[in-house]
Parts: structure tokens; sequence; C-alpha cells
């Protein structure tokens, strides 16, 4: 394996001892599919340019403890392909100090440079202790959910740890942590039986099980992209992407059973959302249009908007605006321990190529006033543009 002069330090022997495990694993000189996506610094070539970047999108995004943002997406360089469509698509990982005024691209994930394997749908993650997760999946022989780790996320160039492969499938949304310590990752293996998997840690991210699954019909699947949060009564709540907008079941032993997949009263397009515990104890969605509407046509993926619960998702608040444009898609984000809450998003995926962020309180989403409105509008702040400028 090919190891940069420019890997970022640390990383080069990890992945070098890595490599020859899995050559002596194999009995023979492991192809590019069966080793590990190399960690590049997305300075040292022209092909992670920002310009030469013809798709951008599905983006998540993180908040150390000391206030540095880190965002995550995936991007391709292949003309006339859908990002989710392009064979050289590889993941990046970018890091703003001035709470998103200006970013820096600092880690740039690709299993094998042209293609034909695939690195995408990334998620970034501060864990109970603090630590920074970069989460992404891949495709290949060696397909699956990776991660990589770092202890200083405080930094613009953390140590990172040498990527693992956690387990099976994809994982499009954050884990969460149970009021049992475990934590929850969602990771799907689409267009199977019982596709929505629920896989835990019990020993913080060391070592990943499968505990249970819901089952997502064939007619209805479309991504899944599945969520969870723990109910106030201990049980567990999994929100699901369908054809049909949302479905929704339900756990009562911590993820190890299911109840049949329904759909939720929670109107939506077919396309991902975000809902989040907060610290007040209160849920936030953020979804495409008001709650009980369903947009559709060429302007599905519009008028993305937030919204509270106080009771654990029986009703919700009137919404607030993120963005009104089309197609806007993809919300994720994180509230910090100052109350804030960050959304991150992205517009246009193939042609403008824009990821943006904007911040807000609880507060905002409750005051439904035009004002705070366009507070959060001023806020909003543009992470990357991909192609030519």
């Amino acid at each position: 394996m090919k190891i940069e002069k420019r890997l970022i330090p640390g990383i080069a022997r990890t992945l070098v001892a890595m490599t020859l495990m899995i050559q002596a694993s194999f009995g023979q000189k492991a192809n590019s599919y069966l080793l590990p996506p190399e960690i590049k610094d997305p300075s040292s070539t022209t092909a992670y340019s920002s310009i030469n970047r013809t798709g951008t999108g599905v983006p998540s995004m993180a908040v150390s403890l000391n206030g540095r943002l880190w965002a995550v997406w995936y991007s391709g360089i292949t003309p006339g392909k859908i990002i989710e469509l392009c064979p050289n698509a590889y993941v990046v990982v970018s890091t703003s100090s001035d709470n998103g005024k200006t970013w820096k691209e600092v880690l740039a994930i690709d299993p094998d440079g042209a293609g034909p394997v695939q690195a995408f749908d990334p998620q970034a993650w501060i864990d109970p202790d603090g630590k920074l997760w970069i989460f992404w999946s891949h495709t290949g022989e060696k397909s699956g959910v990776w991660a990589v780790s770092a202890n200083d996320g405080d930094k613009e160039k953390p140590l990172w740890s040498a990527p693992k492969r956690l387990t099976d499938g994809i994982m499009m949304c954050k884990p969460i942590v149970l009021s049992t310590g475990e934590w929850i990752l969602p990771a799907s293996i689409r267009d199977i039986k019982n596709s929505a998997r629920v896989v835990v840690s019990v020993d913080k991210g060391i070592n990943w099980k499968e505990r249970g699954a819901a089952d997502v019909p064939k007619d209805f699947q479309a991504c899944d992209e599945h969520m969870i949060v723990e109910r106030k009564d201990g049980s567990l709540w999994m929100l699901v992407r369908t054809s049909y907008g949302i479905g929704e079941s339900f756990s009562p032993d911590r993820g190890i059973t299911w109840s049949s997949l329904t759909p939720s009263q929670i109107k939506h397009t077919t396309s991902r959302f975000f809902i989040s515990r907060l610290k007040s104890g209160n849920l936030l969605l953020v979804k495409n249009g008001p709650m009980d509407m369903r947009t559709e046509g060429p302007r599905q993926r519009c008028y993305l908007m937030a919204f509270i619960s106080k009771d654990d998702g029986k009703t919700w608040s009137k919404g607030l605006l993120l963005d009104g444009r089309a197609p806007v898609s993809y919300p994720d984000g994180q509230q910090t321990a100052d109350g804030t809450i960050y959304i991150i998003w992205d517009y246009n995926r193939s042609k403008d190529q824009m990821i943006h962020m904007t911040s807000f309180t609880e507060d905002d989403i409750f005051a439904e006033s035009d004002i705070n409105m366009v507070k959060v509008f001023e806020s909003r702040k543009v992470v990357s543009k991909g192609g030519p400028k």
C-alpha cells in the first residue's frame, strides 16, 4: 500500500500494520478493495480541490467542548454524475474556529482515489467524554461503517486514530447515548428484511454488536436513514425515511425487539430529516415543510423548518423557517452547552454545490416572530461551495 508523504502524522505506521495484517489473513497480496481507506491532507493533491467537484452534499456537523465546529460531507469529480452515483466519491472533513465564518478542509477520506470504491454518507459526533468521531460508509469488499476518532477535537489538526470498520451497512444518522450509558448506532442494510438495524456499544465505541432491527417492508423502503430517540418512559422511538414519508417503530427493551413499522403522523417528503433530544428535555425536529404537509413535485425538498415538541413528539410547535429554497435537504446538527442549536444542510448538490449552516435557540422557535426568522436567516453561513468559483 502506498503511504503518501504528506499523510497526517501518526496514521502512516498504523495503516501499514493494518495492511500487513489484512494481507496475512488472506494469504496473498491485498488489493485496494481490502485495504483501510487512506486519510489524506486535501492540499496534498489538486484531486481534492473544491473547484474540481461536480457534486457536494449530505453534510453533518459537530461542535467540540470548547466551540470548534466540525463539518463533514461527501464530494465527487465525475462529470455528468449526481453525487450518489459518482464512482470516485470521497469524504471531506472541514473545521472552523470562528463560529463558522471561515472554514478549512483538513481531511479527505478516500478508499481508492479514482474509484470505483466510494466513501459516502459521513457523520460527525462528539461523544459524552468530548471525543470527536467521524463516521462514514464505503463500498467494495470491506463495505460497511468506518470511523476515526480524536481526543483533541478542539485543535485544527488533532491526532486521529487509525480507520476502523465498525459494522455492516450504512450509517446516516448520529449515535445516541441511552440513560443506561449504552451507545446506539443506527446502521441500515438496504433491500433486506429487518433493514433498520440497531448496533450497540457498551464500552464507549471500542466494540459494536447488533442488538435488533425494525423491518421496513420492501414496498416502502427508501434508504431507511433511521433515527432513534429515547423517550421519557425509557422506550425507544425509531423514525425511518420511507417512500410515503416517515415511518415509526417502538422498542420497549432498549432495541432488542421493535414493533411493526407504521406511518408516523409527521408528514414529510421522501428525504432525510433530523431529530434530537435537547438539554431542556424537549425534542427538536428539522424537516422539509410544515408539520402537517408533505411537499411534493419539483420543489419537494424545500422549506427547511425547525420544530420543538414538549411532550415526546405527541404535539409540535409552529416551525421556524431556516431555508425556503429548493432543493434543500439532509439537515443535521447539535446543541451546545449554552443552548445554541447548530444546523447544517445542503443546497442544490449537483449545481450550486452549497453546504450551509445556521444557529438559533429554542426561544427563537417559540417566539414565532418575523424578527427571529430574519435573525436566523442573517446568521446563515457558507461552509463549502463546490465547483468552479
